[in-house]
Formats: structure tokens, C-alpha cells, sequence
């Protein structure tokens, strides 16, 4: 018996969404890779019977175990991972048994769904020949939810998890991009990881009217409006600062990408998050960044100031909301996808 692990982190603090869209046409993204990862375990061994086997799925969090045929998948269940096995060339004799787990909640706004793919992809590519570059597992997930899954998706998401470390993303023509990472001394690393606090909003986020909304009016603006060019701004101005080090003029550049969010569409910042942006002010935040599209429910990344008696009271508050409010503890991934066998 084989034993295939996998784990790929997921994102937060991404600068520039929205510009890496197929109505944007090109734009430009950072974001930063953080635990936790998404977790993949494979055991695989030859089929028992018939030689022709079979891939069972074991999805924990939501405490589904079923087994799917890899030479006629249905999308039925947990069509992503189901689109995840059906787009890779694995070999018909093996029987595979794939965990996989995240301890981030769904729907959380911070490109779990990614991370699951990208996760997933990496462990089957384990079983064929050769092997994926991070850029082509990346364009592999983000294929699977565009082109088999038929869905609106950014490319950010499926890149930072097969990148990792602080990525700055140009995306140079949709779906194309040149994917760059920034290297900060160990010293700012420290502090930013030190600093950050991401927030889950009580609630999953879910893709809603006010997000089609927003993308009929992007899609008939065109990709100049001055919309998206409010939002390819802070991308620049957050990379620039980190290699700087200045710490305040990264917490800059997520308070004007927030509220180039809002200018999008004023629901795109809920209240819950205004709530907990309100409490992050009062202890000194920097910045306050909602993650992803926005909306109802998903999270927000706070950069905090220097003070960490201030931080621990600013989350002491946030969790006094209560309804589901919560702190996600995250420590920032220098690795992106990382595919090993037990031996």
C-alpha cells in the first residue's frame, strides 16, 4: 500500500480581488498563504478484483464517505472533488481512498475551495506520470471549477495555494498570469504573521444577487472602469510597503481596498463586518480587510498594531459578539502545495 499526503494552504488579505476575474481582463493581486492547510492522505493499492478499481471519497468535515467510479464520475455529491478525479489521468486499477479535511470553516472567504483542489489534484498527480508544476495545478483546479464545473472563479485562489509565501499576482490576460513571490526579511515576517488576525463572521459566505449584480454592471463598464482601477491600486501599494517593512502602509492598502469593495456595491461590506471593523478601530488597528468577493457572512483579516496586550483585547471582543463570531488562529506559509508519501 502507497500512502499520498497533501497539504495546500489557503489565502487572506487579497489585495485586488475582483481584478482577476474574466470581465476584468487583466489586473493585479496580492495575497498572503496561511495555515490551515487543507489535508489530503491517499492509500492506494491494486484493485482486488476485476482489475478495475474504484476511488472513495472521505469528505470529514462533512462526515461523507461514499465511492465514486473514475471512468464515469457523477457530479452528485461534492462536485469538486468529484470534477478533481475525473479531470486526472489516473490509473483504472488501483482502489484509492482520499481523506480530506480543513479546519477552516466553509464558506469562510479566504479560497478553502481552492486549497481542496489544489490539495486533491496534487495527491492523484502523485499516481500518474511525470509531475505538475505549482502553475499547472493551479491552472488545472481553476479549470475545473470554469470549464467543468461551469462557475464564476478568479485565478488568485488556485494560485496562492499552489504558490504560497506572499504572491503578487499580474494577471496579463484572463486566465493568463505571471505569478511573482515576495521575499521580506525574517524580521517583517514576524511581525506582519504576529499582527494579523482573521476573523470568521458567524456565518458562510455564499454567492448571492448583489454578487451577480456587481458583475453584470463590471462586465458593462469594460475592463478600464474606474471601479477596477480603484482596485488594482492596493495590490501595488501593499507589495511596495512589504518590502519596505512599513507595516502601517500595508494596513493602508487593506483599508483603501475595502473600500474600493464597498464602492462596488455598499453590501458588499456586511454588518457584521462593520461591527467587528468598529472594535478593530478602537484598539488600533491598521487596517481591516474583507476577505474575497464580500458580502454576508465569510471573514476579515485585521492588522493589528504594536501592541499585543491590544490585540488579545481586541479578540477577546470580537468573540463576545457571539453568533458564531469567532478567531481563526493563522501563521503564514512560506510553502505552497506539498505532495509526500509515508514511508
Amino acid at each position: 500500500m502507497r500512502i499520498v499526503n497533501s497539504v495546500a494552504p489557503i489565502r487572506v488579505c487579497d489585495l485586488g480581488g475582483w481584478t482577476d476575474t474574466w470581465f476584468a481582463v487583466h489586473g493585479r493581486i496580492l495575497n498572503i498563504a496561511v495555515y490551515p492547510y487543507v489535508q489530503c492522505q491517499m492509500r492506494v493499492e491494486k484493485a482486488k478484483s476485476s482489475g478495475r478499481g474504484a476511488v472513495t471519497i472521505h469528505a470529514e468535515n462533512y462526515g461523507d464517505r461514499y465511492t465514486v467510479d473514475p471512468g464515469a464520475v457523477v457530479y452528485d455529491k461534492h462536485p469538486l472533488l468529484e470534477a478533481a478525479v475525473d479531470a486526472m489521468d489516473i490509473p483504472r486499477d488501483l482502489d484509492i481512498e482520499v481523506s480530506l479535511y480543513s479546519e477552516a470553516p466553509g464558506g469562510c472567504s479566504t479560497g478553502t475551495s481552492a486549497a481542496v483542489s489544489v490539495a486533491l489534484i496534487g495527491a492523484l498527480d502523485a499516481l500518474t506520470d511525470g509531475r505538475m508544476t505549482p502553475g499547472e495545478v493551479a491552472a488545472r483546479a481553476h479549470e475545473i471549477e470554469t470549464e467543468y464545473l461551469k462557475l464564476q472563479c478568479g485565478i488568485q485562489d488556485q494560485l496562492a495555494s499552489a504558490y504560497g509565501g506572499i504572491c503578487y499576482i499580474e494577471m496579463t490576460g484572463y486566465p493568463a498570469a505571471r505569478v511573482s513571490n515576495v521575499f521580506i526579511p525574517d524580521s517583517v515576517w514576524w511581525e506582519l504573521e504576529s499582527r494579523l488576525t482573521l476573523v470568521f463572521l458567524g456565518k458562510s459566505h455564499k454567492s448571492s444577487e448583489i454578487h451577480q449584480r456587481v458583475i453584470r454592471d463590471l462586465e458593462g463598464a469594460g475592463p478600464e472602469c474606474p471601479k477596477l482601477e480603484a482596485l488594482r491600486a492596493p495590490p501595488v501599494k501593499g507589495k511596495n510597503a512589504l518590502y519596505a517593512g512599513d507595516i502601517a502602509a500595508f494596513g493602508a492598502a487593506m483599508d483603501e481596498n475595502t473600500a474600493a469593495q464597498e464602492a462596488l456595491h455598499p453590501s458588499l461590506v456586511g454588518e457584521t463586518a462593520r461591527e467587528v471593523i468598529a472594535i478593530a478601530r478602537k484598539h488600533g488597528a491598521l487596517g481591516c480587510k474583507v476577505n474575497g468577493a464580500g458580502g454576508d457572512g465569510g471573514s476579515l483579516t485585521i492588522l493589528s498594531d504594536s501592541s499585543r496586550t491590544r490585540r488579545r483585547a481586541m479578540i477577546a471582543e470580537i468573540e463576545g459578539m457571539g453568533q458564531g463570531v469567532r478567531h481563526i488562529p493563522l501563521y503564514l506559509s512560506r510553502h505552497g502545495l506539498r505532495v509526500w508519501e509515508t514511508r
